[in-house]
């Protein structure tokens, strides 16, 4: 209390000395070096290890000994004293634990022999734990003493105790220290003993809430039944919460033999495989369950009546979804119907989530309104239960489903009256998928700020996800921006990520990866590869038109029109596009109906029929500007910008506004290794001189003229007719003020346009 200003009292202890410490830390007289403070970082344990020690180990040799001894700097040494002389280094840092002998002998010396023998029974009896608080520690103990203060020593005393918040409610022991315990826990007490602690502590879990923990110390106990009560009792919760991949974890620990009379237990496997996307499985379970039922009623274990009540329905429920993930619709129908006669009056929610499966199935087909009623249903269901996790996520199958339908601007409402419920209900983890669905959506309309929010928000809450569509779903999007961009190569390689992380879901894929590739091939001038896929593909111009192969349709149309095609096959492909576009206009699919009007101008412009293909180009955009769609049109690549280009004579003033937007939504140069044509601006300069610039199409016709190309190669190349070419070449002349192709080309070398 009076010492002078100019002395300074160094003090080291193990344990806290009996002074007024709070006190001092508050008047900022104290400085602090605790065991956070002196243990090892990652490199200084790679220089002591490796220079000090000399045992020359790898960057993720020395990582692993880190984590391992948790930076403690006698437990390091100690591992490097084991380590010399061994010649296999990595093995060894595996089995490294409190039980090596150097390890073991420290501990036991300068740590668990001087503790009194109390606080040795307390260490030993807790290891079990892999985290503890007083109250737990009671229940486990049955001390009359509480734990609370005896944890509060042991931190005090540095024995090894590590706080896990700052209220100090929370404990572990060193990891190296809990292994010592444990060993000595099975020296000093016998099996039953150590079984009934965890029994104890599965018990404080379960009342508690904690349910993984509750689980693994009745497994550690040996007490299979209990385990199994558990996993029936808390799989519904779970599973409405997303969690049915960590439950399925903890069912594959139950012996198999115990499978056999629980059959909900089965139906449950079943579900949870379901959510991961294992058809095969989950069926398997199913049967299983199935076959379970056939045994007598007082021969089967069933935990609660209710869920046994109801498992019949459950079990056709799961066969519609499993059914709808491999696309045998009829068998969706059906078992949905009977699901729907086997649930009673009494259950709407469980009605509702079977009618879903209904919706995913009218989402294929193309009846979008339909299904979009069933899951609005779903929804609502959903809310009433008052499973808010549930809402959330089938609002992102509601919004999808008006996206699809071409309605953005409901889906993006949708979306973000989801972000609004997650936010009052702090469920904001179940919202990756919406703000990826914003995030599309503002890209698609040209918002590239409020675009890059959403999709850098999915991607953060991504890194939580469990769900089994979220990589594909990532890596899916990063692909669009990429081709966006123009960098065609980078795009292609995260649709290749896409599809090795694919996994069957009840929504249709309307998108396939290898068509989606297809189409980057054709925006890259590499025919071949698109042709290839065309001829795996098994599709032909002559098939009937549908919804769920339309996008898979309309690819091999753009391919059979890039491949110089005769008059017959333009018709062939014209009179698909009209089937697929009176299906879209029955089923009141507006953005099918862009397209596959947009992909008409190109076939009609590439018949010589002009006035056609500005009507029909016209009429997308017309039907396109109401909901802001831009990107869509980027997506086709040069073969549309130099369309837009071609056609913009004779396209009406208001659509050519649009199409000025759209233009200026495509990337400054197209990332093509095997064509080098300029996309935007890079030739303002040298068309600066010239009176009236060349358009990017006459561009283009002019280097394909200077490469030697006669009129009708070039009618070939760009899949147009002979007058249309013709035309360019005159307005080229007039423009370069040539009489002849030679003398345009050496004009055009003269103003840098080659």
């Amino acid at each position: 209390e009076h010492m002078p200003p100019q002395m300074h009292l160094v003090i080291t202890t193990r344990e806290d000395p009996a002074l007024p410490l709070a006190r001092l830390r508050a008047r900022n007289q104290l400085t602090e070096i605790r065991a956070a403070d002196l243990r090892f970082t990652e490199s200084e344990a790679a220089e002591f290890l490796n220079q000090v020690m000399g045992l020359k180990l790898s960057a993720e040799e020395v990582t692993a000994l880190e984590k391992r001894t948790e930076g403690w700097i006698a437990g390091l040494q100690l591992a490097a004293l084991s380590m010399q002389g061994k010649a296999d280094k990595s093995a060894f840092i595996r089995a490294f634990g409190g039980t090596n002998q150097f390890v073991l002998d420290y501990l036991l010396e300068e740590v668990l022999h001087k503790q009194p023998e109390r606080v040795q029974g307390f260490l030993l009896r807790t290891s079990i734990l892999n985290r503890m608080n007083g109250s737990l520690c009671d229940a486990l103990l049955q001390d009359p003493i509480p734990a609370q203060g005896t944890l509060e020593t042991l931190e005090r005393d540095n024995l090894f105790v590590i706080p896990l918040d700052a209220e100090r409610r929370w404990y572990r022991y060193h990891r190296l220290f809990r292994d010592l315990l444990r060993q000595r826990l099975s020296q000093t007490y016998n099996k039953e003993e150590i079984a009934g602690m965890h029994i104890r502590a599965s018990a404080w879990f379960e009342q508690n809430g904690e349910v993984g923990e509750a689980f693994q110390h009745a497994m550690s106990a040996a007490d299979v039944d209990c385990a199994a009560r558990l996993l029936e009792q808390n799989w519904l919760a779970m599973d409405e919460t997303f969690q049915s991949g960590t439950w399925l974890g903890w069912a594959n620990q139950l012996p198999l033999r115990m499978r056999r009379l629980r059959p909900v237990l089965l139906t449950q496997m079943g579900w949870a495989y379901m959510d991961a996307g294992d058809a095969e499985l989950s069926e398997s379970c199913l049967q299983e369950a199935e076959s379970s039922l056939k045994n007598p009623l007082e021969e089967l274990v069933i935990v609660e009546v209710e869920q046994f009540r109801k498992l019949p329905a459950r079990i056709a429920i799961a066969r519609a979804y499993n059914a709808q993930v491999r696309g045998r619709f009829a068998d969706t129908l059906r078992y949905a119907e009977t699901a729907l006669d086997l649930i009673p009056d009494d259950q709407p929610f469980m009605q509702a989530q079977a009618a879903s499966i209904l919706s995913t199935s009218n989402w294929a087909h193309g009846d979008l309104e339909t299904a979009y009623e069933y899951m609005n249903n779903f929804v609502t269901a959903s809310l009433n239960n008052g499973n808010i996790a549930f809402a959330i996520a089938s609002s992102f199958a509601k919004a999808a489903i008006l996206v699809t339908q071409g309605r953005l601007r409901d889906g993006m409402q949708v979306y973000r009256s989801a972000l609004e419920l997650a936010a009052t209900h702090h469920a904001e983890d179940f919202t990756r998928q919406h703000h990826l669905g914003l995030g599309f959506l503002h890209h698609e309309m040209g918002e590239d700020e409020r675009a890059a929010q959403h999709l850098q928000k999915a991607f953060e809450l991504g890194q939580q996800t469990n769900t089994v569509d979220w990589a594909y779903n990532k890596r899916r999007a990063q692909a669009y921006l990429k081709e966006s961009e123009g960098d065609l190569e980078a795009a292609l390689d995260l649709w290749d990520e896409a599809e090795r992380a694919y996994v069957r879901t009840p929504f249709p894929n309307l998108r396939p990866v290898d068509a989606m590739k297809a189409r980057i091939y054709l925006n890259q001038n590499r025919l071949d590869k698109a042709q290839t896929w065309a001829a795996k593909s098994g599709l032909s111009l002559q098939d009937a038109p549908d919804h769920l192969h339309e996008f898979e349709r309309l690819t091999l149309a753009k391919i059979m029109l890039a491949d110089s095609p005769s008059e017959q096959k333009i018709v062939d492909v014209l009179t698909l596009l009209d089937a697929q576009l009176k299906l879209a206009q029955q089923q009141n699919r507006l953005r099918s109906q862009i397209e596959i009007l947009t992909l008409q101008a190109q076939a009609l412009h590439a018949k010589g029929e002009s006035a056609q293909a500005a009507s029909a180009l016209e009429q997308a955009l017309r039907l396109a500007a109401p909901e802001g769609y831009l990107r869509m049109f980027v997506y086709e690549g040069d073969a549309l910008r130099f369309l837009l280009d071609d056609l913009r004579p004779m396209i009406g003033r208001a659509a050519l506004g649009y199409a000025e937007k759209i233009l200026a939504m495509f990337p400054q140069q197209i990332q093509n290794p095997k064509s080098k044509i300029p996309f935007g601006h890079d030739v303002a300069n040298p068309k600066s001189e010239m009176i009236d610039p060349l358009s990017e199409r006459e561009l283009e016709v002019l280097r394909l003229i200077a490469q030697g190309l006669s009129n009708q190669e070039i009618t070939q190349k760009l899949v147009v007719a002979l007058s249309t070419v013709k035309g360019h070449n005159l307005r080229i002349f007039a423009k370069l003020q040539a009489k002849s192709r030679t003398e345009a080309v050496a004009r055009a070398r003269e103003l840098g346009l080659l």
